[in-house]
């Protein structure tokens, strides 16, 4: 997550996701996972939505307090921490690795990451929103790492007794190629007994939210999907189950 991409599209979809988990009685969690802004592409610019009817009819108090964010242009990630967007627990402290050396970023990871642990525990979902996802072997000690979700991490809020969202940008692969590898991730030995679950956002940039539930959220995140699926969302989300012969 970037400031630059506050009230986006992307906020729009995935902050739906929560909203429908909250109102099913589900505490929240939220780590931004949030870094300095970059200024190299057009990403964040995604916000026609917000003059379009059919997602106002998605979630129309969620899409009115995101209007107001970007057309006051107050594009922050501290800006959707308001209780009228989401009840939840938010960790913001940025992952900052300008300037620092590999072994400097090992260090000012770990101490972020267990600061986030601390903060966040104790909450039903905890959802984790790097740039791009899960850890590509090509970013593995590299400087842009930050943009990236480690396994590591979302075992140790697996282990915290935390059911996961993770988001995940979709390039220039199937879907397939996601399915399989979030299905070899929830069937590891780091995560048991844990079920799966993934939504597709169609519509523009599409993306992917995946789910790694304990045992004892399932049936509620389930049914609170379904549910969010039976309104006008349906038109922007594809939904993906893992069954036991996957």
């Amino acid at each position: 997550m970037q400031d630059r991409y506050t009230g986006d599209l992307g906020d729009f979809s995935k902050l739906g996701i929560l909203r429908a988990l909250q109102s099913a009685g589900l505490s929240i969690g939220v780590n931004w996972y949030l870094t300095p802004d970059e200024n190299h592409n057009g990403d964040g610019r995604h916000v026609k939505y917000l003059n379009q009817e059919e997602y106002k009819a998605c979630d129309e108090a969620l899409w009115l307090e995101l209007k107001n964010i970007v057309e006051n242009n107050h594009r922050k990630a501290c800006c959707l921490e308001s209780e009228s967007i989401l009840k939840a627990h938010f960790y913001s402290e940025r992952l900052d690795f300008r300037g620092k050396t590999k072994a400097e970023r090992e260090s000012i990871r770990k101490a972020w990451h267990n600061k986030a642990l601390s903060t966040l525990t104790g909450n039903n979902i905890v959802c984790v929103d790097p740039d791009n996802g899960l850890i590509v072997p090509s970013a593995v000690g590299r400087p842009k790492e930050n943009k990236y979700v480690l396994y590591d991490e979302l075992a140790d809020y697996y282990a915290q007794q935390s059911s996961i969202i993770y988001y995940q940008h979709k390039a220039r692969k199937p879907d397939d190629f996601y399915l399989r590898q979030h299905k070899e991730l929830i069937c590891s030995q780091v995560f048991p007994d844990a079920k799966g679950l993934a939504l597709k956002f169609k519509t523009t940039s599409q993306r992917y939210y995946f789910f790694i539930m304990h045992p004892q959220h399932q049936a509620v995140i389930e049914t609170a999907i379904k549910n969010m699926l039976s309104t006008a969302w349906n038109k922007h989300f594809m939904l993906f189950e893992f069954g036991e012969e996957d």
